[in-house]
């Protein structure tokens, strides 16, 4: 099975390692030329665990696949993925399957302007991963990947793609729901990486200080909202002891948006996370000023710091 990593930064660079260290005959597709470079000159470095590896994957430009895949993994951010999406059609065959792991809500609806509604999956991710500078990537810890088709039919292949995921390490699972779970990892994310991003801190420097937990049930209580009008029951209580228990057992961790804005000085998600409940929020008639508030600051961090 040949299988592409759309957008290959450290989610991306993580699974197309570990499916190529499982046999898997996988391609990186990206955009960042000094990444492409040092990946194509001295391979991918990856420092999994403590322990050093040196990788050969073939790594492309968009333009540059010749072929078609089985499967594609996205992983590139969700504002250019219309893009890369539009970048790679000549990858996409009638029988490729195409599976949406970016953070935020909503990428179905982009998805369906340029892939089949039948090859479809949307999933979420819980593993970690850190990119230390072009073509090197740090992983840690372990996590699982959930994935569901999209539309009915689609539950063979869905779980083909589960058993390799399975089999590579990333601890793949079918969904029967996989709806709630973007919207809880969605909701983590807008606790986590937001504040994160904004003081600079790891996940165990936010939550050692005495407000984080009241910040946290400001911000859940805004997606519990907005999740129910999308018929999405998230429990408030237990999506912020979630997020409690996650920061604890992450500590030390950079989230990925403190890694784009504060340590690469790149364009944040915050639309299609924080940003997405504001937005729905107001079509919805309801309030979410925390959300609104946070997404604000997280725009103007943006261009006080004139990020690309």
């Amino acid at each position: 099975m040949k299988i592409a990593i759309a957008g290959s930064g450290a989610m991306g660079s993580r699974f197309g390692y570990m499916l190529h260290k499982a046999g898997n005959d996988v391609i990186l597709i990206d955009k960042w030329k000094e990444h492409i470079d040092t990946i194509r000159e001295q391979g991918l470095t990856v420092n999994y665990n403590g322990s050093k590896d040196v990788v050969d994957i073939p790594i492309y430009f968009p333009n540059e696949v010749e072929g078609q895949v089985d499967v594609i993994f996205l992983f590139t951010k969700a504002m250019f993925l219309g893009d890369m999406l539009e970048d790679i059609q000549p990858v996409i065959g009638k029988e490729t399957q195409v599976v949406c792991l970016l953070n935020g809500i909503g990428h179905e609806t982009v998805m369906k302007e340029y892939v089949a509604l039948e090859n479809i999956l949307i999933g979420v991710t819980i593993f970690t991963a850190g990119l230390t500078g072009p073509g090197q990537i740090v992983l840690e810890g372990s996590g699982s990947t959930e994935i569901q088709n999209f539309i009915p039919g689609g539950e063979e292949k869905a779980k083909e793609i589960v058993a390799i995921l399975k089999q590579a390490g990333l601890n793949g699972v079918y969904s029967e729901n996989v709806k709630f779970s973007i919207w809880r990892k969605a909701c983590v994310n807008g606790v986590l990486n937001a504040t994160c991003s904004l003081l600079d801190t790891t996940l165990g420097e936010m939550f050692s200080t005495e407000e984080a937990v009241s910040m946290t049930k400001s911000i859940v209580k805004e997606f519990v909202a907005v999740a129910a009008k999308q018929d999405v029951s998230l429990d408030f209580d237990d999506t912020v002891a979630y997020i409690v228990k996650t920061a604890e057992e992450l500590g030390h961790h950079y989230p990925s948006m403190h890694q784009d804005l504060i340590q690469h000085n790149r364009k944040t998600e915050i639309d299609y996370i924080n940003g997405a409940v504001a937005r729905l929020a107001k079509e919805y008639g309801i309030e979410a000023p925390t959300n609104t508030v946070i997404t604000e600051f997280i725009h103007i961090k943006e261009q006080v710091l004139n990020v690309k």
